[in-house]
């Protein structure tokens, strides 16, 4: 049962990897929205995180790569370094979640060792939720402002782009990869006990409690005299 967890965990973990670079390369994080009257229904934007594009009727989708961070709102600056940060992480948490598995040769037999193994990778997994989470809330809590805000103008008011709602799917994806390892983990280590406390049983059944009677068989002098005969 353990084993088909950890499977499923690795499964689970390798979804999360390509939904982490699928958030961070999209650049639908925020999407113009289409409100007022005097907007252009024809023509939408979108802003990711690298570029911004352009996409009309009948014209093929036109993108452009940001010339200076400088351009960019604060959101979208740290949602760069954080994406980066959470794909390095889920990267190393599948390696090192791959060397804790029961099935893998790293560490031989010391079941000690692949069970600390498996408790890092499954911190990582829950650090590479938490990184990922962070800069998509952050980003659509600003949209969400903004679009409700009086004082900004109808023409630089966004919505929550499909980026947004793929990171947050990919951030519940780790969480559960991350609570799926440790509970992994912590069956582990209930079951390295369990030996040592059989052991301590074994020893206490030989141990002669106070007022028991010893019926252990004595040899009776017949049997010592048909020995010599």
């Amino acid at each position: 049962m353990r084993a088909k967890l950890e499977v499923l965990a690795l499964v689970l973990g390798f979804i999360g990897l390509v939904g982490t670079i699928a958030a961070t390369a999209m650049p639908m994080w925020r999407v113009s929205a289409f409100i007022g009257a005097n907007l252009i229904v024809m023509e939408e934007l979108w802003e990711g995180l690298w570029m911004d594009c352009y996409r009309q009727i009948n014209i093929r989708l036109q993108c452009k790569v940001y010339d200076s961070l400088l351009i960019l709102p604060p959101e979208l600056e740290a949602a760069r370094g954080l994406m980066c940060i959470s794909i390095f992480l889920v990267l190393t948490s599948l390696f090192i979640t791959v060397c804790g598995t029961q099935k893998s040769n790293w560490c031989g037999d010391n079941i000690k060792t692949k069970n600390i193994t498996l408790a890092i990778g499954g911190s990582l997994f829950l650090l590479s939720s938490v990184a990922t989470v962070i800069p998509v809330s952050w980003v659509g809590h600003t949209v969400i402002s903004n679009f409700y805000n009086p004082l900004v103008v109808d023409a630089q008011k966004r919505e929550l782009g499909t980026a947004l709602f793929i990171g947050w799917a990919t951030a519940g994806i780790l969480l559960t990869t991350g609570i799926i390892l440790l509970y992994s983990y912590c069956k582990r280590t209930s079951k390295e006990e369990e030996p040592y406390t059989d052991i301590h049983l074994m020893e206490e059944k030989d141990v002669q409690k106070d007022g028991s009677v010893d019926l252990n068989r004595t040899l009776s002098s017949f049997h010592k005299f048909q020995e010599y005969v």
